[in-house]
């Protein structure tokens, strides 16, 4: 963490676990609103973002002034990239400037890395092309952890474009360091049969009833149609063979939460009955996401 947080790969499952821990004192008691706090009093951290983020980009914000922090928020559009100025050249700038730290997405795998070989200053990953999004991770085992009371022995089903997604790499990184058993499923055109050589106990299949049935947690993915050069799949062929709906509920465990990083593109990857039902923590993740990021800016910029 020293450098920044660019991926979940490289950390260690005591690292995980501290990040977690420290998460918890940052979650708000049932309805009440969030603490502030003062730890970062002083620091100065920059939102760069070159790709859309609702979530992400307004939960970093949100956690970086909880934590008393001073924060500029910069979008591709509103920065000198969008005159032609390089990547390079736009966070060289932004070093000079000397913020404390940089978040940063970008559309580019290995974005983040490039650029914290060259600046002092740590960076965070919010997310780079179809890498990691480690974050997104985090607060996903944060979710499940509250729900279920831990993440040993689960099985967790990831459905729906996993070659385009960054979260499904992250969470099997993070996952496997704590022995759970990832069922990866899809379409076989969006299912590279690689990712099942990412980590111990990865199972892949283009049956979903097959990687539902006896779930802990089911996590859909989102279709990436900007990331797809091949024609897209019609959503009504999609949603009929993999689309979550209420009958895949009764093939899991009776515990089962459903999860999706979003956005969430009902009639497509899921239902709203499914999205909108007890079984569904996707507000919970979107919350759990505040408190994951005011606890992973604090251990980047303290420690």
């Amino acid at each position: 963490m020293r450098r920044g947080l660019l991926d979940i790969e490289s950390l260690t499952r005591p690292e995980i676990e501290a990040i977690l821990a420290r998460s918890k004192d940052f979650q708000p008691a049932p309805r009440e609103p969030f603490k502030r706090f003062e730890s970062l009093r002083g620091q100065t951290i920059v939102n760069l973002f070159f790709e859309a983020s609702t979530r992400t980009r307004t939960s970093f914000e949100i956690a970086a002034k909880r934590l008393g922090a001073d924060l500029i928020s910069i979008t591709a559009s509103g920065s000198s990239v969008s005159k032609g100025e390089s990547l390079v050249d736009t966070l060289n700038t932004l070093g000079a400037m000397r913020p404390d730290a940089i978040v940063m997405r970008h559309s580019a795998s290995g974005a983040p890395h490039f650029l914290s070989r060259y600046l002092p200053v740590p960076i965070v990953n919010a997310g780079d092309g179809t890498h990691e999004h480690p974050t997104q991770a985090l607060l996903d085992a944060l979710t499940i952890r509250d729900r279920l009371g831990t993440l040993e022995n689960l099985r967790v089903a990831i459905i729906g474009d996993i070659a385009h997604s960054r979260v499904a790499r992250s969470n099997i990184f993070l996952l496997s360091k704590f022995g759970v058993h990832v069922v990866l499923c899809g379409p076989a055109s969006l299912l590279p049969r690689e990712m099942g050589q990412l980590a111990p106990a990865i199972e892949l299949t283009t049956d979903m009833e097959e990687a539902i049935r006896n779930a802990d947690v089911i996590m859909m993915l989102r279709v990436q149609l900007e990331r797809q050069h091949e024609p897209g799949f019609a959503t009504n062929e999609y949603f009929q063979f993999f689309g979550l709906r209420p009958e895949h509920i009764e093939l899991a465990k009776p515990n089962l939460i459903v999860m999706h990083p979003g956005p969430i593109n009902r009639g497509r990857e899921i239902s709203s009955e499914v999205a909108d039902s007890q079984r569904s923590v996707i507000l919970n993740q979107v919350e759990n996401g505040v408190a994951i990021r005011m606890a992973v800016l604090e251990r980047v910029l303290t420690q």
